[in-house]
């Protein structure tokens, strides 16, 4: 297939067929079609768009073009969850054993962080011996008998997004809901989900900054889910601060075992649940998200969540009595307060500076192969709305090189704006999207 007449058919807004669409994918994870022309091409997808029918098929093409997972044998429908990335957002480590423990298999392939945005496995790696590397056959024998099991995703899945998103992130073409939605979906559904449930993040922590691209995306991404006959659900929700309040690996750990505890909760609590609950009726234990809000509720108080916590660790290979104690977790040499040099009430948080603050103490990577510090990161110590006076504590640094300390507080302080006047907060869960549409939250819904 000559790609040039492809390249200049989408150029011209044209839809492109399937086979043409399987070209582009198979040249990409080969090599058989050379960078500047799958670059020429992106750019073209960049401007004039994709058709649902045509992102449905550059997403089963780019699945194709590797291996992918089977997890019939665990039986029952394996759910996975999938955030587009924000800042102190732990829910992993919060829902997949309160899930589990409802009786929801999770059956998870995680990535790592790259920039302000953390990684699942870097966090899981925190705890002393745990693994997120394991054969396929010892993934689903761990998921048979516990329930639940996050590891990193096997080389083979999706050559063909690998190449892509590299060339995306080189040309300017990230900022593509076709090209976006593809990437996304492509892996989760080489990962042998069941049934997906997506947390589409929206604000200044987000990949998509205004709720209309957000909602934009998950619609996308749930029509290709109908198209390829999987279930996609997905909620839109805010990342106009921290999800959690703790911003590092064995700091995001460790609230999440505070969580489980019952000693912690807010938003990074709130949206678990809201996912869970969506888990659980996407797998047949629940018959609507109310039951499955009430029944991960109770697995919360009970404690059969932090117990399923335990055990996933422990058949990782990770020290399980990080669960009863945190203090077993990497802990950082230095706690640096940063106070505030003004009063007022916190009126607004840049949080992908927030996240590059943390990224800039050794928490995160600038570059695939930079190594991390576990230990490191930060804590805010207040939330949109609250009122502080000059000299209180706004946040607190978890360093190991001192040095950096005052950098970060300065950048912590730019991050975090101030206001004599109390602000209105922004939702929390903006919008739950399905095929049947999308429904808009109200001030007030979010535990709906």
């Amino acid at each position: 297939m000559n790609m040039r007449d492809v390249i200049l058919k989408k150029k011209a807004g044209e839809a492109l067929t399937r086979e043409e669409i399987r070209a582009f994918a198979r040249g990409a994870a080969d090599g058989s079609v050379p960078d500047y022309q799958l670059a020429a091409l992106l750019m073209a997808i960049c401007w004039r768009g994709m058709n649902a029918e045509e992102t449905a098929a550059l997403t089963m093409e780019m699945m194709h073009t590797g291996g992918v997972v089977d997890l019939s044998e665990v039986g029952g429908v394996c759910v996975d969850k999938h955030s587009t990335g924000g800042v102190g957002d732990t829910t992993t480590l919060v829902l997949v054993p309160l899930a589990a423990a409802c009786g929801a298999e999770g059956a998870k392939l995680s990535g790592r962080g790259l920039g302000h945005t953390g990684g699942t496995l870097d966090k899981l790696e925190s705890i002393p011996g745990c693994t997120v590397d394991m054969s396929r056959a010892d993934f689903i024998r761990q998921v048979q008998r516990i329930g639940c099991a996050v590891i990193g995703q096997t080389h083979d899945l999706c050559p063909a997004d690998k190449a892509l998103y590299a060339l995306r992130d080189v040309t300017g073409t990230v900022d593509s809901v076709p090209l976006i939605a593809s990437s996304i979906v492509s892996k989760k559904l080489a990962s042998g989900a069941g049934a997906i449930v997506l947390d589409v993040k929206t604000g200044s922590g987000a990949l998509m900054q205004t709720l209309e691209d957000a909602i934009a995306l998950a619609q996308a991404m749930v029509e290709i889910g109908v198209q390829a006959g999987k279930p996609i659900y997905a909620l839109v929700t805010g990342m106009d601060q921290p999800l959690g309040t703790h911003v590092g690996n064995a700091l995001e750990v460790k609230e999440a075992i505070d969580i489980l505890s019952g000693r912690a909760g807010g938003d990074l609590l709130e949206v678990s649940l809201a996912l869970g609950s969506r888990m659980l009726v996407a797998a047949g234990v629940a018959a609507d998200a109310a039951q499955g809000r009430a029944r991960m509720t109770q697995a919360l108080r009970s404690g059969a969540g932090l117990e399923k916590l335990r055990e996933m660790i422990a058949a990782q290979g990770g020290d399980a009595r990080v669960c009863d104690d945190v203090t077993r977790l990497p802990q950082a040499a230095h706690v640096i307060p940063v106070t505030a040099q003004a009063d007022g009430y916190v009126s607004r948080m840049d949080t992908a500076k927030i996240g590059y603050c943390a990224q800039a103490l050794g928490a995160g990577r600038q570059k695939k192969a930079d190594v991390i510090d576990p230990a490191v990161g930060l804590v805010m110590d207040v939330r949109l709305g609250d009122y502080v006076r000059a000299g209180e504590r706004i946040a607190t640094l978890h360093v190991n090189r001192p040095e950096l300390a005052q950098n970060a507080a300065g950048q912590l302080r730019e991050a975090i704006a101030l206001s004599p006047q109390r602000p209105e907060l922004p939702p929390l869960i903006h919008a739950a999207v399905s095929h049947a549409g999308v429904r808009r939250y109200t001030k007030g819904e979010e535990s709906l």
